[in-house]
């Protein structure tokens, strides 16, 4: 895998003692052909469509933090660990200053460790993820980021901006009945065309500057990142796209995008599942983004510092890996006892305070609701919430959807109800908004 290094460009100025500083950097981290996608939930690759990339950077202040956005589904419990840890010894700075999130497409790999040997166990070796391909891209991107370039910055910008036709909550109201079935692509024209439901209709921009040069964009929206999915062909769907039209438009200045709470928000309402769909996407979302760019507004950078919070989930009960099992119920199995496995360690909310902005990592397929939680916790601030963090609980649903039951409908949820209020409690506390 080849890594791709930003480096500083002439003319970018001295770096201050006291001041702070930006070193940006991406990596490819493409999986081989063969390789498991969605973690062995559907076909494996078979064709490269379009690379996948992590991006981000490490910011340096009174603290040392790093994000890091992955074009991969998921990376759960001893990888996410794993990861945390090895960009922070790159980075100099301490695991809990380190926010690593996955954009969730589904053509794209996924990793859990222990999951892995509990499937090794079972007789599926490699089904869910190549620990070797695992620590090779791991190997990468810590690279990257020490080789990364620091650069003076000194102002923060924040910009937002509606999205038109892109998202839709999946929860629907049918003849009186309520369902979930409003998935990434959607046949039936009663579930596909209610209305849209809650969401959050903007995208929001989180930039970089060094005085009026701008040096990295950070832009944040809350909707599964899949057009259609499923067969072989690895790609960063339509959020990839159109990140990569901003790049080509803004060479100078890093594209990152992370996926927000959208745990219950995909693209169905308006996406046909086929490439026609997967452009349309792409360039409604790239227009949001010219938008939220051009409304951005400037503010001295005056601090960095990071809360974090701690949550503790309970564990629902869990089904142990039979023989008789389907390989797919093999799998579910294994997430759920490697999640099982890490329950007794909390895990971290963090908050990263970015002048009058504030960077929230949350974790796992977290509802919206949450994403609209925190943007109401703090209306003074400049809320940029980032969804699919520590992604070993599944789906954190809100207590109304687990009531109309969109557990029992959905699957892949490894916390008992209470999660709501206890994840609703670290995200106050992460923000400082007691």
């Amino acid at each position: 895998m080849r890594i791709l290094l930003l480096l500083c460009m002439a003319g970018c100025g001295p770096v201050h003692e006291r001041g702070f500083t930006i070193a940006l950097f991406t990596a490819d981290i493409t999986p081989p052909i063969g390789h498991a996608l969605c973690g062995g939930m559907v076909k494996p690759a078979e064709r490269i469509a379009d690379p996948l990339f992590a991006r981000g950077f490490v910011l340096r202040g009174e603290e040392t933090v790093v994000f890091a956005a992955l074009d991969w589904t998921e990376l759960r419990n001893d990888a996410y660990e794993a990861w945390r840890e090895s960009l922070a010894t790159a980075a100099g700075t301490t695991p809990s200053r380190v926010l690593v999130h996955c954009v969730h497409q589904h053509d794209a790999p996924y990793a859990d460790l222990e999951a892995q040997r509990l499937l090794d166990a079972a007789g599926l070796r490699g089904f869910h993820v190549d620990p070797a391909f695992h620590a090779r891209a791991l190997k990468d991107v810590a690279a990257a980021v020490r080789a990364a370039v620091p650069r003076r910055v000194t102002h923060v910008g924040m910009g937002e901006a509606d999205v038109e036709r892109v998202a839709s909550n999946r929860r629907v109201d049918v003849g009186g009945k309520v369902t979930f079935k409003r998935y990434s692509r959607t046949s039936d024209p009663a579930v596909k065309n209610a209305p849209e439901g809650l969401i959050d209709p903007k995208l929001k921009t989180l930039s970089f500057w060094d005085v009026e040069r701008p040096l990295a964009a950070l832009s944040l929206y809350a909707v599964h990142p899949m057009s259609h999915y499923g067969g072989g062909s690895v790609s960063a769907d339509f959020p990839g796209l159109a990140r990569a039209e901003r790049q080509a438009a803004m060479p100078d200045v890093l594209q990152i995008y992370a996926s927000g709470c959208a745990g219950d928000v995909t693209a169905a309402k308006y996406n046909d599942g086929n490439e026609a769909s997967r452009k349309a996407l792409a360039g409604r979302l790239r227009e949001a983004m010219e938008r939220a760019w051009t409304s951005t507004r400037r503010a001295p950078l005056e601090g960095v510092r990071t809360r974090i919070a701690k949550v503790a989930f309970e564990l629902p009960t869990l089904p142990a890996i039979e023989p008789g099992m389907s390989n797919a119920k093999k799998l579910d199995a294994a997430l759920g006892l490697s999640f099982a496995k890490r329950i007794g360690r909390p895990i971290d909310v963090p908050a990263v305070d970015v002048g009058p902005a504030q960077l929230l990592l949350l974790p796992a397929e977290t509802f919206v609701e949450f994403q609209l939680a925190a943007q109401r916790a703090r209306p003074d601030r400049f809320i940029a919430v980032a969804g699919y963090g520590e992604c070993g609980p599944g789906y954190i649903p809100t207590e109304r959807a687990r009531a109309e039951g969109y557990v029992e409908e959905h699957g892949y949820c490894w916390v008992a109800p209470g999660a709501e209020e206890k994840l609703r409690r670290a995200l106050a506390e992460a923000l400082n908004s007691r």
